[in-house]
């Protein structure tokens, strides 16, 4: 299937909801690099209502100027003219989106792509939308951007109650194979972003595009810029040292003497958990029963494969001939696939008593799963799962690899599946 045919299911999602009456503004969130821009176009076209989709981070050509500014022409998209982005533009897009709805027996839908450009857009946009509802106007809205750090405060701190969230994450397996005819193991090594072609001939461009592209911008642009952080160097280096140790467990002491810093632990564990909330690194705790919150060494994990890979200096042969690092690679695999997928109410973690470890719990409520994840057959040899389950009985236990469920069946299903199969 050729990538421009191929939808994510936000879109059905998002199209769903747009021929609803609009109680919400619809807000498209996730990282950088996952796909928000086409969802929200491909569920444009499949609304079949007269919409705009307006690219606040893009500038227009002379002839836009000579146009009413940022107005755009439906469908399509367009990008915003060479005018200061502020406030009173964004009032004067959306009075121009009021007209066109109010006109319109069916409506109209107003999508203000990266709108995080627009300088304290969240109180500006809950300013317009309560005065809509106050009207009754037909007027729907999209909203997108992809700086999360930005647009987690934004719809946090003003939009509360006000919008629907539709989240975005790195691509499946199964989307990849579907829209590229990507393999198991290519997945592995690839990841899931789409944005360039993910294939052995293509290896220097998808490094720099995965370095440039998702890596530095989200850490330049959405992290460094947009939080108060005191030691920006420590972050990039706290990133590439998480990426090159996925699937291992290190105290936060352990990599402060790794990182060569005078910072300390709750530093570097505010900074793990920025990294998380831009898509690119998780910091597990450890399971140390239902609910809780005891601090723990961390275990890191990607959330997309490609960025353990790009900078490891193998190629894809390499990294499949090299079992150790293949076998850590499926690993955070799994673990960026729980990590994605998971839903509100479910937590990932590890757990580890001594010697004996299990790869990786999933937490709904009173409900578990133990996950283990091997790439050979160890027969009956998984003493960690067993110690677990003396532990805590009521606990599902997955094996993920020979002995068990196929890691491309583990990767088909979300994160939920497994505490509950028949839910």
């Amino acid at each position: 299937m050729r990538r421009r045919e191929f939808e994510r299911a936000q879109v059905a999602t998002l199209r769903e909801r747009l021929v609803e009456e609009p109680e919400r503004i619809q807000a498209v969130f996730g990282p950088r690099r996952t796909g928000k821009t086409t969802i929200i176009r491909q569920a444009l076209e499949r609304s079949g209502l007269p919409s705009g989709l307006l690219a606040l981070d893009r500038m227009g050509s002379a002839a836009d100027r000579d146009r009413v500014p940022g107005v755009p022409e439906a469908p399509g998209v367009e990008f915003a003219p060479l005018v200061v982005r502020d406030a009173n533009w964004l009032a004067e897009i959306w009075q121009w989106g009021r007209e066109q709805a109010e006109n319109d027996p069916r409506g109209f839908v107003l999508a203000l792509d990266e709108i995080q450009g627009v300088p304290h857009w969240s109180r500006t946009v809950k300013g317009l939308w309560d005065a809509d509802r106050f009207r009754d106007c037909p007027l729907r809205v999209v909203i997108s951007g992809s700086s999360p750090l930005t647009m987690q405060h934004g719809l946090g701190e003003s939009l509360m109650g006000r919008f629907d969230l539709i989240e975005t994450s790195p691509w499946s397996f199964g989307e990849m194979k579907a829209a590229f005819g990507v393999d198991l193991d290519r997945f592995l090594f690839f990841g899931g972003y789409p944005g360039v072609r993910p294939d052995e001939a293509n290896l220097r461009s998808w490094r720099a595009y995965i370095r440039r592209s998702v890596v530095d911008a989200s850490l330049e642009r959405d992290l460094i810029a947009m939080a108060r952080i005191e030691r920006p160097a420590l972050m990039t280096r706290l990133f590439e040292f998480s990426a090159r140790l996925s699937g291992q467990i290190l105290s936060y002491n352990k990599m402060l003497g790794q990182l060569v810093d005078k910072a300390n632990t709750t530093t570097l564990a505010r900074y793990l958990d920025l990294l998380e909330r831009i898509g690119l690194v998780a910091g597990l705790t450890r399971y140390a029963g239902p609910m809780s919150m005891r601090p723990s060494s961390p275990k890191l994990n990607v959330l997309d494969t490609s960025l353990m890979t790009f900078d490891s200096g193998r190629s894809f042969e390499e990294a499949r001939a090299d079992r150790t690092f293949w076998g850590r690679l499926v690993e955070s695999a799994v673990g960026a696939h729980l990590l994605n997928t998971r839903e509100i109410g479910e937590r990932v973690h590890y757990w580890r008593d001594g010697a004996l470890e299990v790869d990786f719990v999933v937490e709904r409520g009173p409900k578990l799963a133990a996950i283990e994840v091997t790439v050979r057959k160890r027969g009956t040899g998984h003493r960690g799962l067993a110690a677990f389950r003396e532990r805590y009985p009521h606990a599902r236990e997955v094996l993920v690899g020979p002995d068990g469920e196929s890691l491309e069946d583990f990767l088909s299903v979300p994160a939920g599946y497994w505490v509950e199969p028949d839910r």
